[in-house]
C-alpha cells in the first residue's frame, strides 16, 4: 500500500486534531463536575474510534474503517448509557 502525501497529511491532520480533542478534554476535567464512568469512557472510546476510522480511509484498508466505525458506535452507546443513568441519578 503506497502512503502518498495527500493520505500522509489527512494522517497527521486526523491524529494532530485527536491530540487537540484530548487536550480539552482535560483541561475540562479541571471543572468539578458530577461525569459518571461510563459517560467518559464512551466519549473516550467514540474518539478513539473515529481516529482509527479516519485512519482507515485515509489508508485504504476498509477492515480498520469498519473497526473504527463499530468502536466509535459502541462508544456513543456507552456514553449514552452513563448520561441516561446520570439523568435518573439527578431526577432523583
Amino acid at each position: 500500500m503506497k502512503l502518498t502525501n495527500m493520505k500522509s497529511t489527512g494522517l497527521l491532520t486526523a491524529v494532530f486534531l485527536t491530540f487537540c480533542s484530548f487536550g480539552a478534554y482535560a483541561e475540562e476535567s479541571k471543572i468539578k463536575t458530577n461525569v459518571n464512568e461510563d459517560q467518559v469512557k464512551g466519549r473516550v472510546e467514540e474518539g478513539k474510534g473515529k481516529v482509527k476510522e479516519i485512519t482507515g480511509k485515509v489508508l485504504d484498508d476498509k477492515g480498520m474503517e469498519i473497526e473504527g466505525n463499530v468502536q466509535k458506535n459502541l462508544g456513543k452507546a456507552q456514553a449514552g448509557y452513563g448520561d441516561l443513568k446520570k439523568d435518573i441519578k439527578d431526577n432523583k
